[in-house]
Parts: C-alpha cells; structure tokens; sequence
C-alpha cells in the first residue's frame, strides 16, 4: 500500500499472462445494457399509458406540469450530498428511470390486484382500501424500489462504497417514484376538480399539490432512504460478514415499509391524524437523518485528510493535496483555478475527476487498513494511482493553488519586549539610517505581509 515509485509501473497484461475465457453472449455489456433499456422503456410506455387512461390526456398533462416541480430539487439535494465522491450520471439516471418506470408499474399492477383481491374476497370494498393503503401499498412499492438499490449495489459495487452511495441512490429511485405517482394522484384531482366544476385554491388539484409537492416532497425519498442506509452499511462490512450484509439492509427495508405504512395510515388516526403525523414523526424523522447523512459527508471529507498522507509520502500525491482534497472550498476553488489557467472546462474536468478518483482512493485504503478490503485491493489500487497520475499535470498546481488560498492564516501576536519599527514602537535611529541607503538590484527588500499556512496532515 503506497509503496510504489512516484510513476506508474504497471504490467502489460493486466490477466498476468492468462488468457480471459470466452464469455457467452449473454454475458456481454452491449446485450445487458440493451436488455435494460429495452426494460424500462417499455415499462416507461405502459405506465404512461395506465396514467394517461386513468387521468385523460389533459389531466395528465396537467399533472406532468405540477409533479415535475419538486424533481429538480430533489435532484440536486442528492447531488450535493454526492459530491465528496460523486458517482457517475448513469447510475443516477438508471435509478431514477427504475423508480419512475418500473417500480412505479409494479406499484400500480400489484396494489391494484391485491386491493381487488382482498375486496372480492371479504365483500368490503372499503376495508380493502384502507388495507391496500396501509399494508399492501407499502410493502410493494418499497420492494420496487429496493430493487434499483439492490442492482447497484451487485453490478456498480465500484460506486458503492458506503452510506451516502445508498442514500443517493435510494433517494434518486424515490424521487422518480414520486414524479410518476404525482402525476397519477394530481391528474385524477384535476378530473375530479372538471366534473364538479371546482377550481382556485378550494380545489382538489390544490389541496392535492399542497399536500404532496409542498408539505411532503421528501416523503418518498425519506422512506427508500433507510434502505439505501442498510446496503451502505453492508458495502462498509468486511466480505466475510455474510450475516451482517444480508440483515441489515432487510432490517433497513422493513423500516422503509413501517415508515410508509405509519404516513399512509395517517388519514385513519382521526381528524388531525395526518398533522399529527407529520408533525410528530415525519419532520422529526426527516431531520435525523438529514444530520445522519451530511455528518456521514465530513467523516468522509475526514477520511481524505488521514488518509491519503500516505501517498504524499510515497511521492504520488505532493503534500498539500490531502489538505485540499479533504475540503470542499478548496476542490471548488481548484477547479476554478484550473478553467480559468489551464484550459476551460476540459481542464477544470480534468481536477474533477482527479478530486473523484483521490477520494476513492482514500476510500479503499481504510477498508484495506481495517481489514475489509476486496480481493481485488491492489488491483483496484493500481487502477486509481495510475488514474491521478494520468491528470496530474494540471491537478497538482491547482489544487496547490487552493491550499494556499483556503488555509486559515498564522496568527500573529506581540512579543512581550519592545520591538523597533512595529507594534506602534518608534524605528531605531541606526535602522531609520539602514533603511534610507539604497537596496541593491539584485537583493531587493520584499514587505513583510501576513501569508497562509496550511498543514496537510491537520483533521
């Protein structure tokens, strides 16, 4: 572990000298990735369909109009918690699409089904729906969307590494889940507001948008939320704590499902049962685990600065960049510094992903340092250095840059005995005579002004 020259020395063959087997053709990416897309795009038109026939054409897009407010928000909420080591935009968009399309069609198929079920089955109707909405509905709707967290935690573990890697998934998936059912309950409102000849603020569309986009948009996401916290603690568990990686994201799904069944059974606890919901526990709830999560963005942000001094040793990092890559004023500022001297976007692209790429590194090395590295750790470690090492022409100077302009400055204080020139002390005759003969050219006399210090070892 950081024990390599400060240059890449890596092998030819990255197989050492083993030829990969040949893999079958359903075990190709362009066929998996055609089989996803061709998933959710069918899952995108049907859903649309059943909505678009539930609403009509101009429910629906008044619906569409309402419901995508909220999403943009919410996007970038989950973006800025990401942003210590943001994942790539396609687990993002995956994960949205996932939410929107396919658990939102599993959601609508199954809960009507079973509603049906349990209404033909015990001649209560309404029973059935208070039984739909308090059991049935949540049960589904957070298993759908436990299943887009499920996948990139198997198939993107790379860009799983921890608790805030689930929260945006799980978040992401929610958020899509969310603008698809919105659509749906804002639609059928507005119908129901054609009918009855209601509009303005009295109106069901109105109540229905208060309720869900203004009071509640993180409803969904908060539910999904605490299983994407299961898997980023069974990501952060050794592989050999097979008990623990199952268990604790099947106990974070079922308080997702507790949760969502606790706010849809709201409307039944009395008049001011969902007030006293939401004020009582879902505020609260939503509160806590916001603290969870951005206290979770600093450990991480910590993890970079006690980390990856080991490499600055070594020679791979110079010794101001753990300072600057465990700050996120300082990556900002680097990035900056690097569109605006090296090269535009390209360059402050470049300091990206390098900022991206050291905090996987530092990452990886406290799992190796606490025992619970992959297998593939050296291989992976490799990959990363030789990753930085590619972009350190332009990264290196701008995230020194960024050091010394984010670093607090030294305090200066007065010393205990009298000093010529300074502190409101009169210059000495002999210095006033010094300092009115000429400088030399060559030796000039620079002014003594306060400049910044920073450690890169300080947590």
């Amino acid at each position: 572990m950081a024990t390599c020259p400060p240059y890449p020395t890596y092998p030819g063959d990255p197989t050492g000298g083993t030829a990969l087997r040949h893999a079958h053709w359903w075990q190709r990416k362009w066929v998996r990735y055609g089989a996803l897309i061709t998933l959710l795009t069918l899952s995108g038109l049907v859903i649309l369909a059943l909505v678009r026939q539930q609403t009509g054409t101009q429910g629906f897009l008044v619906g569409l109009g309402l419901a995508v407010l909220p999403v943009p928000l919410l996007i970038a909420a989950f973006r800025w918690l990401d942003r210590v080591e943001p994942g790539p935009w396609r687990n993002l968009l995956f994960a949205f699409a996932w939410g929107a399309c396919a658990a939102a069609l599993i959601a609508i198929i199954a809960n009507s089904f079973a509603t049906k079920w349990i209404a033909t089955a015990t001649a209560d109707p309404s029973g059935a729906d208070t039984l739909g909405a308090t059991v049935i509905a949540p049960i589904v709707e957070e298993s759908a969307k436990a299943a887009a967290v499920l996948l990139v935690f198997l198939f993107r573990r790379r860009d799983f590494t921890g608790i805030v890697d689930g929260v945006v998934i799980a978040g992401v998936t929610a958020t899509g889940f969310a603008f698809t059912e919105n659509i749906l309950y804002l639609g059928t409102a507005f119908g129901t507001d054609q009918l009855n000849g209601d509009g303005g603020i009295a109106s069901v569309t109105a109540a229905t948008f208060f309720v869900r986009v203004v009071m509640s948009p993180f409803a969904h996401p908060l539910f999904t939320v605490l299983t994407g916290i299961g898997f980023g603690i069974s990501a952060l568990s050794a592989e050999r704590q097979h008990l623990r990686r199952v268990l604790v994201p099947l106990s974070g799904l079922l308080l997702a499902m507790g949760m969502h069944a606790t706010w849809n059974g709201s409307s039944t606890f009395g008049q001011y049962g969902f007030f006293a919901v939401y004020a009582m526990f879902m505020v609260p709830a939503f509160a806590l685990l916001t603290w969870l999560v951005i206290w979770t963005r600093q450990r991480e942000l910590r993890t970079v600065r006690e980390e990856l001094p080991a490499y600055a040793v070594a020679g791979w990092l110079t010794p101001t960049e753990p300072y600057a890559l465990g700050s996120m004023r300082a990556r900002r500022v680097a990035r900056d510094h690097a569109r605006r001297q090296f090269g535009g976007r390209s360059a402050a692209r470049a300091v990206s992903q390098y900022e991206a790429y050291a905090t996987s590194l530092a990452f990886l090395r406290r799992r190796g340092r606490l025992g619970r590295a992959n297998a593939d750790f050296v291989v992976r470690e490799r990959e990363l250095l030789h990753e930085l090492w590619r972009r350190r022409e332009v990264a290196r100077p701008a995230l020194d840059h960024a050091a010394r302009m984010t670093a607090p400055p030294v305090p200066v204080t007065a010393p205990p005995w009298p000093v010529y020139g300074v502190y409101g002390y009169p210059a000495h005759p002999i210095h006033q005579a010094h300092q009115a003969q000429p400088t030399h050219p060559i030796h000039p006399v620079h002014p003594a002004v306060p400049y910044p210090a920073y450690n890169p070892y300080r947590t």
